[in-house]
């Protein structure tokens, strides 16, 4: 999807990874740094290199705290709105195109299985939503 992505909107200037955060602050409006940070599973100096580059290309503004300015949110400007929905609509056309080239009966596989993907891509998600798993194991019996 991202080479595909990247070959049918060439003028996209933006890295998967600042598409994924501006794609995070579209669902997570006016979400503090280091949440953005622990959605996407990144260093927190990740997320500040990447929303950094974004404010100076702005498509996201940073706002303090009334009370504590050193509390930051983070939003999309207009333009970061337009790129989420720019990629987004690139990747559905993208798979529309694809699954209008399939054959009729692998086209009729693909959308019986589409409940059961839905059903995978949300466990995928809890997974990614759940405490990191202990590496030294379970404790002892």
């Amino acid at each position: 999807m991202r080479r595909a992505a990247r070959a049918a909107d060439p003028e996209a200037n933006l890295s998967v990874a600042q598409l994924e955060l501006l794609s995070c602050l579209a669902e997570n409006p006016g979400a503090r740094p280091g949440q953005l940070a622990r959605l996407l599973r990144i260093a927190p100096s990740s997320e500040a290199t990447l929303a950094g580059g974004l404010r100076r290309a702005g498509l996201i503004t940073r706002s303090g705290g009334q009370r504590d300015r050193r509390t930051a949110s983070l939003s999309l400007t207009r333009a970061g709105e337009a790129a989420v929905s720019r990629w987004q609509q690139v990747d559905e056309q993208l798979v529309r195109s694809a699954i209008g080239e399939l054959s009729p009966a692998s086209r009729a596989v693909v959308e019986s299985a589409l409940p059961a993907l839905r059903d995978l891509a949300g466990l995928i998600d809890a997974l990614a939503d759940a405490p990191p798993a202990d590496p030294t194991g379970p404790p002892p019996a």
